[in-house]
């Protein structure tokens, strides 16, 4: 509208992300990543990415946000993918 503030674009930062098979998959990702303290969050999942699921697992980049959700999820689940984005 007219008259109204344009904010900025939000910066793009590279994130990574974790798609999987089933919405069940997502949602008990995010419940064991929650127990163990992983950071990140359940996302819409990008259209760079094609999986079942529509949901996806987003959190910060590097070895250390991935190695700490690896160990929350195994034994319980198995990612469809992991990838690493700007987003």
């Amino acid at each position: 509208m007219p008259g109204e503030a344009m904010l900025p674009p939000r910066p793009r930062r590279e994130r990574t992300v974790v798609s999987f098979r089933s919405t069940f998959d997502a949602m008990e990702a995010e419940r064991l990543c929650g127990e163990a303290g992983v950071p990140g969050r359940i996302i819409p999942l990008p259209v760079e990415i094609t999986a079942e699921c529509g949901l996806a697992w987003a959190m910060p980049e590097g070895a250390g946000p991935r190695e700490a959700f690896m160990a929350a999820v195994e034994g319980s689940l198995v990612p469809e993918g992991i990838y690493t984005l700007a987003l």
